[in-house]
């Protein structure tokens, strides 16, 4: 049997990075939100036993590394089962994107594996695997938005944005998570020691400036949302309560910004020209999702969204109007393909 999925991309409302942990990893705030663009998994099962990757795309892993492998190898342990299982990654989404685009293909693969063994794993087993294989896989466990913390895997269901559609850039660079941790540990030290002055000419001081304005207005939508969905979404239950109010609020109240942008501007100046450019076009919040290299900006209407889109691929860059997805959505149409 083979079952077809949509797998899809997630962009990050603010990201708040937080000291680093004994662990290795570093406390986050952010609020996680689906998108309409997606990927295709599909999953078979067979006779035997072994995980195979499939994928035409040359930057995916097809070995034990690749996450749906991770995924469906835990799936199996867990149900002591051996089965022969092949994993088809049709990508349309960017690798090293901050798109969650692994994370959300790997959720995928664990969905349709349920499907095709006619089984159901407890939804506290699913979370489980999901946090042990990576900081993002949870929240596509959930859909919609979603406030995340702790190191971005515990994961509480929120009241859904409204749709609202955007502009998704992806520029032909990848952005390393680690080294982009690694480069904000560093910045934070020599900040603790000296002061760092942002550059001051009139360029900076005008993003700075409608960085603010963007801030505020997403601020002020987000809370205008009642927080916290109290009960089951779409047979996905919240995945927490009213203890995730403090964190959320104090993202909002800070300002929803993504502190990777401080270290990965700099690299690579022509992502921070790509948030000049969405802004300049009339975008209400614009922001690097996760670590990058993807972009986005949020718009009023779907036609602007469309216009901008056009607009910036005609002066090069890769662009692409899409929307928002919130919970309802995200369930039905996860798992609308035929067989």
């Amino acid at each position: 049997m083979s079952i077809a999925l949509r797998s899809f991309a997630k962009i990050n409302l603010g990201l708040r990075i937080g000291p680093p942990r004994a662990d290795g990893f570093h406390e986050l705030r952010t609020v996680y939100q689906t998108i309409a663009l997606h990927d295709i998994v599909r999953v078979e099962v067979a006779d035997g036993n072994g995980i195979e990757i499939r994928c035409d795309d040359s930057r995916v892993p097809l070995d034990a590394t690749n996450t749906c492998w991770k995924v469906a190898e835990r799936v199996l342990t867990t149900l002591d089962r051996q089965s022969k299982v092949i994993i088809t990654i049709e990508k349309q989404l960017p690798v090293q994107g901050g798109m969650g685009a692994a994370s959300s293909n790997a959720i995928a693969a664990m969905l349709g594996l349920e499907r095709a063994l006619s089984i159901e794993l407890p939804q506290s087993e699913k979370l489980r695997i999901a946090a042990e294989v990576g900081s993002d896989l949870p929240l596509f466990l959930i859909g919609g938005t979603i406030l995340g913390v702790d190191r971005g895997q515990e994961v509480y269901a929120l009241q859904d944005f409204p749709e609202t559609p955007l502009v998704v850039v992806t520029p032909a660079v990848g952005v390393s998570t680690p080294k982009a941790f690694a480069q904000w540990d560093a910045l934070v030290a020599r900040e603790s020691t000296r002061s760092n002055a942002l550059t001051t000419n009139e360029h900076a001081v005008t993003i700075k400036e409608r960085d603010q304005a963007a801030n505020a207005w997403l601020s002020e939508r987000l809370l205008s949302q009642s927080f916290i969905a109290k009960g089951p979404a779409s047979g996905v239950p919240a995945a927490g309560g009213d203890r995730a109010e403090t964190p959320l609020l104090d993202l909002v109240r800070t300002g929803i910004e993504n502190d990777f942008e401080r270290v990965v501007f700099p690299e690579y100046p022509e992502l921070r020209e790509v948030k000049s450019v969405l802004l300049r076009e009339g975008a209400r919040y614009a922001s690097l999702s996760g670590s990058g290299s993807t972009l986005y900006g949020l718009f009023e209407s779907a036609d602007a969204a469309r216009t901008v889109a056009e607009r910036m691929r005609d002066a090069g860059h890769a662009a692409v109007a899409t929307r928002t997805v919130g919970r309802a959505e995200y369930w039905k149409e996860l798992s609308a393909l035929s067989n």
